[in-house]
Order: structure tokens, then C-alpha cells, then sequence
């Protein structure tokens, strides 16, 4: 009878662990360039961080060398039980497509791009929204009446970003000049720091004073000649201030650190589900910072305005042109 209550114990106690390990690790493949890029991957890695630390477990992680390691990445993952599996930046939609159709029990997301699938979450933003409020900012701190934007690889996403700029801009000053220059064609446009240089530096000589990046890691190198030339830069997808304190006007976050929690803990919690979830200003999903990097640079009737804007975005009195819904961009 001993014998007997003590294998009922230990019966009982592995049913335990069991349920206790039902909750699979969850697993993050960050796009080209590295989760410490200084812009989209790290913030995706900041909502790692958060998500490890609230709930005291481990997040996998894989950073892609070239995007051709993104598919068995994402095998890899699904195939030791990891979920949900998290693919960063637009240029992995194929290969989610593709997994997610090979693993059709295991939860998937995207961020930055749709995925139709039964067991994909695709998180994407308002680009817009946050690029309004940049512009905005920008033609008040310009000296010159003529602004810059810098973006990665000439694709829809970025072309929005710079709509969203261009119309900011425009609202303070319809006379205002915007100049815009794209780093490439491919995904390479995204992680090449000279090339940003090179394009801003040009700008600057055209008389911008005023340059927002919108290129990723190339971006880097945007925000480096700004503030080499002694002028202005606007940081994008992290908190991006702090490179340069004093030449960073404001960062325009794209809150990917959001998503990749959002996706992580629903899964969690059990309530993971598929489908698109558009995340603007209203929703968190977008933001522009202020901090004791760029206070000095930020006058109050700056703040007041940014403010109005994001609340004029949010209940639906402002509505910024969206290219992909709305067709070509306005000019004034």
C-alpha cells in the first residue's frame, strides 16, 4: 500500500510538471542587420527583454546574416515546439508563408507586413500617423524652409512614411521644400550607414536643416553627418535620441517592441489569434519622444502642436493620406 501512494504521488507530481511545461518557450527571428541595429530589431529586442523579464522565461532568438537564412530559421523553431514564432521586417513574409503552411499547429507573426494564413498574427502601423507628427516638428525647428528625408529601400512602407512627412511638414508651411532620396532597391538599402551619410550630406548641401531617417541601419549613418554638419535629425523605430544628444530633434518610434510582447504574451495566455491588427498613434503602435536628450530643442509651442496633431489623429479630426489605401500622395 506504501509502494502504491507513493507511485500515485510521483504520478501525480508528473502530471504536474507536465502541465507546468506546456508553455512553450517562445521564439524571435530579427531581421538583417542584428537585434542591436539601433533601430527596427532593437526594438523588437526591447520587447524581448520585457516579455523575459515580467514573466521570468526565455525568448529564442536567431538574427539573420543574409534573408535566405529565414526560412529554415523558422523550421528550426517550429519543428523544437518553440510558439509562437516571430518573424521581424517585411522581407520574411514569403518565408512565414511558407512555414506557417508546414506547421500548421504552431502560431506564427509577422511584423511589418500581412501574411494570410490561418495560424498568422501580421502586425502592422500606421507609418503615416508617426511621420505627420515628424514633419510637423520639423518645418517648426527648420530655419532654412527646407526639410530632408532619407529613406532605406523604395518600397510602399517607406513611401508612406515619407506622404506622412511631406503632409506634416506642409501643414505648418505649405511653402515649405521637402527633399527625399532613397538608399536602393533592396533589402541591402536598410544596412548601409555610408550610403545614408553620403545621401544626407547631400541634402544638407541643398539646404536642409531638418533630416529625418527612415532607412534602418543606413539610417545610423544619417543621423552621424547631421550631426557632423551641425544640423538636425529625426530618429525612427527606436528611441534614437541618444546617439546624437543635442542634433536628434525627435525619434518617431514604430513600436515593434509592442507587437513582439503583444504577440509573445497572448500566446501565453492562450488568447493567440490570427489576422491583421493595424496599429497606429490611437493604438500605441506609433509615438514621438521626448527626453532630456532633445528637451533643449523642443519648444513648448512645438509640444503643443505635436500634441494637438496626435490628438487630432486619434479621434479622426486629422486624417493623414495613406498611399497604399488612398492612392497617390497631396501635395499642397
Amino acid at each position: 500500500m506504501k509502494n502504491l501512494f507513493a507511485k500515485t504521488l510521483a504520478g501525480f507530481g508528473a502530471l504536474i510538471l507536465a502541465g507546468t511545461a506546456a508553455v512553450a518557450d517562445p521564439a524571435i527571428v530579427y531581421s538583417v542587420g542584428g537585434k542591436f541595429d539601433g533601430s527596427f530589431n532593437e526594438s523588437a529586442y526591447a520587447g524581448v527583454q520585457r516579455f523575459e523579464n515580467d514573466f521570468k522565461t526565455k525568448v529564442r532568438e536567431f538574427e539573420l546574416e543574409r534573408d535566405a537564412q529565414s526560412l529554415q530559421a523558422l523550421r528550426n523553431f517550429a519543428s523544437r515546439g518553440n510558439e509562437p514564432v516571430v518573424a521581424i521586417g517585411f522581407n520574411q513574409a514569403s518565408s512565414v508563408t511558407q512555414a506557417a503552411k508546414e506547421f500548421p499547429d504552431t502560431s506564427f507573426a509577422i511584423v511589418d507586413m500581412v501574411v494570410d494564413a490561418p495560424n498568422v498574427a501580421s502586425y502592422v502601423f500606421k507609418e503615416n500617423e508617426g511621420a505627420y507628427i515628424a514633419g510637423l516638428l520639423a518645418a517648426m525647428a527648420s530655419k532654412t524652409g527646407t526639410v530632408g528625408f532619407v529613406g532605406g529601400m523604395d518600397i510602399p512602407i517607406i513611401r508612406r512614411f515619407l506622404c506622412g512627412y511631406q503632409l506634416g511638414a506642409h501643414s505648418v508651411d505649405p511653402d515649405i521644400k521637402v527633399l527625399y532620396n532613397m538608399a536602393g532597391t533592396t533589402p541591402a538599402a536598410f544596412a548601409d550607414p555610408a550610403r545614408g551619410a553620403e545621401l544626407a550630406r547631400s541634402q544638407i548641401g541643398r539646404g536642409a536643416d531638418v533630416i529625418i531617417q527612415a532607412a534602418g541601419g543606413t539610417g545610423i549613418g544619417v543621423l552621424q553627418a547631421v550631426a557632423d554638419a551641425g544640423v538636425l535629425g529625426i530618429g525612427t523605430d527606436s528611441n534614437q535620441n541618444g546617439l546624437h544628444p543635442g542634433h536628434v530633434l525627435t525619434s518617431i518610434r514604430k513600436r515593434v517592441d509592442n507587437a513582439v510582447y503583444d504577440s509573445f504574451k497572448t500566446a501565453r495566455d492562450g488568447d493567440f489569434k490570427p489576422g491583421v491588427r493595424v496599429l497606429g498613434l490611437a493604438d500605441g503602435g506609433m509615438d514621438w519622444v521626448l527626453d532630456d536628450n532633445n528637451k533643449s530643442l523642443v519648444t513648448q509651442e512645438m509640444i503643443a502642436a505635436a500634441d494637438a496633431a496626435v490628438t487630432g489623429i486619434s479621434t479622426g479630426k486629422i486624417k493623414v493620406h495613406d498611399i497604399l489605401t488612398d492612392g497617390a500622395c497631396p501635395q499642397p
